[in-house]
Parts: structure tokens; sequence; C-alpha cells
């Protein structure tokens, strides 16, 4: 029996897109105020452009939610950047780190994995190359302080878990049908009963 594509997957990747261009404009002219924000959001050319409303609702609610928390957002930035200013960093990579850290802090629905490989993958495909290297390493600091528990968010990663799925980037995930292929534990009973398949 095969499943349905996840569409909302697909929807929820251009929504971050989106978010992501939306916030690298708001680097250049910053709005104050939620309603400013929303008129930004909806006159940039790649909303306007977007033909899928579930991306777009997503990329709003990202927005939204950056713009409202972003002097938290920046604050943690500073502290795990080695004290880089915020306006010493490129505007591609602060847009990116600024989306991720919303999701990362601020979103109990999106796993703190999914949220640092998409912040990965949006550097890849829209910084130089640097950009990765300089997203992940203030993420991975991020990460470590959250699987310590010096956030009071409830969110954990696997780090061995993690440098595995960052390795199969673009590969089928491997995990049996039923469960979620993000799932936080591989235990070496499941990896030997896959061999012996």
């Amino acid at each position: 029996m095969t499943t349905a594509p996840d569409k909302r997957k697909g929807s929820r990747r251009q929504g971050r897109t989106l978010a992501f261009q939306v916030l690298f404009g708001l680097g250049f002219d910053p709005q104050e105020g939620e309603s400013n924000v929303r008129r930004a959001f909806t006159r940039n050319p790649a909303v306007e452009e977007c033909e899928l409303e579930d991306a777009k609702s997503f990329a709003s609610q990202l927005v939204q939610g950056v713009c409202e928390n972003l002097p938290e957002i920046d604050k943690v930035i500073g502290k795990h950047s080695d004290h880089w200013k915020i306006g010493r960093i490129g505007k591609v990579e602060l847009a990116i780190l600024r989306l991720s850290l919303f999701e990362i802090l601020h979103r109990s629905d999106i796993p703190l994995k999914v949220a640092i490989n998409e912040a990965i993958e949006l550097a890849k495909g829209f910084g130089d190359e640097n950009s990765r290297s300089f997203v992940n390493g203030i993420l991975d600091a991020v990460a470590r302080a959250v699987d310590e528990g010096r956030f009071d968010i409830d969110k954990k990663i696997d780090k061995k878990i993690d440098k595995k799925a960052d390795a199969k980037i673009g590969q089928k995930p491997a995990a049996p049908l039923g469960k979620p292929a993000d799932a936080k534990q591989t235990t070496s009973t499941d990896t030997k009963t896959r061999a012996a398949k």
C-alpha cells in the first residue's frame, strides 16, 4: 500500500522560503507594527506570485512570529555567535537565523532537527559558500543549549541521529511506514533487522 505524498511538508518548505524572502526584504526596510509587517508581507513579489495558500499562510505565521519576538531572537543570536554584532552578520544569514530560531524557540509543532535542517537548506540555496557553516555553527550552539535545558522549551535533539540525517539529505527516509521519518531513536536492533532483510 502506498501513501499519498505529504503536501504539508512541501507547502511548509515553500512557506519557509517565502518567509525567508520577506524577512530578507525587511532587513533592508524594517517595519514597525503588525499592520505594517502584514502589508510588507502581502506586497512581497514572491508572496504575490505564490499560488499555494497553505504556504502563504504558514509563511505569514512565521514572519509575524519573528517580528513579534525579534528582540529576544536577536539576543539569542548575539549570545551564540561568538560575539558577532547583529549589524555585522550578512542579511541572508540573519534572516535565516531569525526564522529558524523562531521555529526552535516558539513553535512546539516543529522539531528542533527539522528547523535546523531547513535553515541549512535555505543557507545552501540563498547564501554563499560560507553561509551554511556559519548558520550551522550558531544553530548547533543553540541546539546544545536547548538540549541542556537552558531554554524553557520542551525540545531535544539526538546528535548522532542528526548527523546521520544530515548525511542523508536528499535520500528517502529509512523509517518504516506509519512512523515519522524524523523519529528520534533508532536502535541497533532496528539496524540489524534492516540489514537482515
